[in-house]
Formats: C-alpha cells, sequence, structure tokens
C-alpha cells in the first residue's frame, strides 16, 4: 500500500535533515540594533518548473539585489544559503525541522508540506505559484522506446516507478483509476528518486515510469523513454509553488518580500527572453537547452507565473482526498495553507495575460530565438527547407491536449491533407478510429507529406 511505503521517504527526508541543514533563518545583533539575517533557500535544480524561485533566480542573483536593497532601508544584513534536492520531500523535512526557510515544490508535495508542519507545529504558508499547466501536462507516463505497452491498461501486473507523494505519483494514481486499475494492486509500484526511476526503466527493471518535469522530455529527447501518457488527458491542473515556514514570514517579513520581489522579476526575464533562460538554466543543471526549452519556452508546457490563480487552488483542494486515500495526509485545510498577502505586498505590478494555446515552434542550431507557426504542417516545412542537420529542436502540440513535444517523437496522424501530432500512440489510435480517412505515419514520411 502506498500509505506504507512513504515512511522510508519521509525517514529518508529526516535523515537529510539533521545531516544537511545549515540553520534556518538567523539573525545576530551587531549591538547597534542591526542584525544578520541568513535566508535558507530549498530548490529542485532539475525541476526545472521551479526555475524562477530556484536555478534561474539563483543564476541571475535578484535574491541576493533585493535583499542588499532591503538592508540599506533597515541596517541589516542578508545572507542566502541555496540547499538544492532531487524532491520536494527533503526539503519539506528541512523546513518542519526549521532549517529551511523558503522552499519550492509540486501541488501534491505541497500538500504533504502543509499537513507536516501543522502535525510538527511548523506551520507553513503557500505564497506564490512558480509555473503551471492548466489541464496537467507536467507529468508523463513513459515506456522504453521498444516497449510492447502502448496504453495505461497495458500496466496491469507491470513495475511502475514513481516517487511515492510527488506531483508524478496523484497523476499515475489518477491516470489509473480512470483506466479501470487499482493503483495499488493493480501495479508494483516502485517508489523511486526520479534519476533512479529513469535507471530502472533505460534498463528494463521498470516497465514504466511516472515522473515530473523535466525527466519526460529528457528521456524522449534522448532516445530513451516514448510517452505512454499524457498528464494532460486528466485535465487536472497541475503546479509548482513557493512556500515558506509560518515563523519566518512573520519574523522576517521583509525578506520574503524580497524573494517575491526578486522571483516576479526571474519570471520577467523568463518570460522576455526565454532561449536565453533556457541556455542558463540548461548550464546551471546540465540538462538539455532542447529539454529545458520544450517546457520554459515561450510555447512551452509550463506558463510562469507567481499569481495564486484561482484554478490552481481549486485543483489543490482536489487533490486533497487523493492524497487522504493513499494514507499520505490526514487532512489538510488549503484555505489556511495559502496566504496570498505577501505576494500582493511585495508585487506591485500588472497581472501577466492568460497564456495563449501552444504554437509549433522551430529552433534552429545557431540562433537566439525561435520561429512560431500556425500549423504543424507549415512547421514541417520549415523543417524540411532547412535539412534536419540545421534543426536544433522543432516543436508541436498534441492536437487533443495541446500539450507541446519534440516534433520527431511524436506520433504523426495524416488526414487528407492535414497533418496532426499526437504525444502518446494511444491518442493517435483514438484519432484514427473516428476518422476513417486518417492513418500513422512516421516522422520522415510527414515531413514528405508537409511539402
Amino acid at each position: 500500500m502506498l500509505g506504507k511505503r512513504v515512511t522510508p521517504l519521509l525517514a529518508l527526508a529526516l535523515t537529510l535533515s539533521s545531516a544537511t541543514g545549515c540553520g534556518g533563518a538567523a539573525g545576530a545583533d551587531d549591538g547597534n540594533g542591526a542584525k544578520s539575517v541568513t535566508v535558507t533557500v530549498g530548490y529542485q535544480s532539475k525541476t526545472i518548473n521551479t526555475v524562477t524561485a530556484g536555478t534561474l533566480l539563483r543564476s541571475l542573483g535578484y535574491f541576493e539585489e533585493e535583499l542588499a536593497a532591503q538592508g540599506r532601508k533597515d541596517g541589516n544584513t542578508y545572507h542566502v544559503q541555496w540547499q538544492d534536492y532531487a524532491t520536494g520531500a527533503p526539503i519539506t523535512a528541512q523546513m518542519t525541522a526549521g532549517k529551511i526557510d523558503i522552499g519550492s515544490m509540486g501541488d501534491f508535495p505541497l500538500l504533504i508540506n502543509a499537513a507536516r508542519g501543522k502535525e510538527l507545529k511548523q506551520p507553513t504558508q503557500l505564497v506564490s505559484v512558480t509555473g503551471y499547466n492548466l489541464r496537467g501536462g507536467l507529468n508523463t507516463v513513459l515506456v522504453a522506446p521498444g516497449s510492447p505497452l502502448n496504453s495505461l491498461s497495458d500496466l496491469r501486473g507491470k513495475k511502475v516507478s514513481t516517487s511515492v507523494g510527488s506531483a508524478a505519483d496523484g497523476t499515475l494514481v489518477r491516470a489509473l483509476q480512470q483506466a479501470g486499475i487499482d493503483p495499488d494492486k493493480g501495479i508494483h509500484k516502485l517508489n523511486q528518486q526520479p534519476s533512479v526511476g529513469a535507471s530502472a526503466l533505460t534498463a528494463g527493471s521498470a516497465d514504466a515510469l511516472s515522473q515530473f518535469v523535466a525527466w519526460p522530455g529528457q528521456l524522449a529527447f534522448e532516445g530513451k523513454g516514448r510517452a505512454l501518457y499524457d498528464g494532460a488527458e486528466l485535465n487536472l491542473p497541475t503546479f509548482h509553488g513557493v512556500t515558506v515556514r509560518a515563523k519566518f514570514a512573520k519574523a522576517h517579513a521583509a525578506a520574503l518580500d524580497a524573494f517575491l520581489a526578486a522571483q516576479r522579476r526571474a519570471t520577467d526575464y523568463l518570460r522576455a527572453k526565454p532561449v536565453a533562460a533556457a541556455e542558463s538554466v540548461a548550464k546551471e543543471t546540465g540538462l538539455p537547452a532542447e529539454v529545458v526549452y520544450l517546457y520554459n519556452g515561450a510555447n512551452g508546457i509550463a506558463t510562469f507565473d507567481p499569481a495564486l490563480r484561482p484554478e490552481l487552488i481549486d485543483a489543490l483542494k482536489r487533490d486533497v482526498p487523493v492524497l487522504k486515500g493513499e494514507k499520505l495526509v490526514n487532512d489538510v485545510d488549503v484555505d489556511a495553507f495559502v496566504d496570498p498577502a505577501p505576494l500582493t505586498r511585495a508585487v506591485r505590478a500588472p497581472a501577466y495575460p492568460q497564456a495563449p494555446a501552444a504554437r509549433p515552434e522551430l529552433w534552429l542550431k545557431g540562433q537566439d530565438t525561435t520561429r512560431s507557426f500556425d500549423s504543424p504542417k507549415d512547421l514541417l516545412k520549415a523543417v524540411k527547407a532547412v535539412d534536419a542537420t540545421g534543426v536544433r529542436a522543432a516543436y508541436v502540440p498534441d492536437a487533443v491536449t495541446g500539450t507541446l513535444w519534440f516534433a520527431d517523437r511524436a506520433v504523426w496522424v495524416a488526414d487528407g491533407t492535414d497533418l496532426r501530432a499526437f504525444i502518446t500512440a494511444a491518442g493517435a489510435r483514438a484519432y484514427v478510429a473516428r476518422h476513417p480517412a486518417a492513418r500513422t505515419v512516421d516522422y520522415a514520411n510527414a515531413l514528405e507529406l508537409a511539402s
């Protein structure tokens, strides 16, 4: 049962807490009333949906700049300690031990963060969002490229790797339930860190992998994974956000304001310079820039916006019963956990406009900008015109869910003169079944048909 499996995960997180904690915000009076304040930030460098509160923010130095400006106002000296983790669980363990002040993580881990904080009398507050996808496209179930598995129903009795309590685990549980499979008894769930699960899939010791951004895109890009299920098929929002220890927020409101102002600046930067931001994150993490851009680009899977959108908060409330059903939390008062006041106070800037539907996009080698197209067919024509050797990456949205994917990893369908792309073979089959004249074609054939 999932409820039993979470115990080792939390034990590991608590071990990390005692082994690596550097202490939370500390204030030492210099004798003149000024203090030296250290702010410890927990982030996930390779969970690139959180870069505006982590990897990108750190590389830009905006938080340190905002704290320096605050120090000139109040006389305090501020220091930042950055701690990098693979998932949200150890960040929560550190926060509840009072050793991390601000952390970023996915929606399901955020709820566990709220529950553990309350249980351990170290309450936390959700104060902003990093990135979101209103349909749930940030999570994907993958199989090996040559796997005979082609649908969720094929997972019965199979070994599926995921990180229990993560957003990707939540997607897996819901998807299996919709497919009529008991997520506890219908599969053999392997509770693994993302990197371990990726290795297990490649080695064949796992039949499938359910993970969050950016693991699915990375494995697909490297030819080590094939999408079996697009999380956007659930049509339920998923997001990552920023959580803060309530005691820190009260004692050091100015430092929290500085963080949120810096996050907004990092978001502005990413939205204005998506290619440069992708290159920066790639350099810091070792991830391929093409993978980073798949999620964080101008038409990427993730929309970056700190606002605590009502749709996201409603989704968070719908996540609670899933976690309760898997015995990962007893209950979570979402309304008490969400605190919009700090963001309202810290960021006095216009709201971002609603993100438009994703468009096909082409990134050529040697270029620091990309080009968007009106249709997948137009994209393919452009790819054919420049020759594949000149293409750094071509992206195309799924014809149904709108989730962006690599054009050469998509499943293509020719329907008369029209060409449509799908992330999964199951999605393409469903479309062909409804359109008798349609047929699936490989990428090379799609390129020929486009021209």
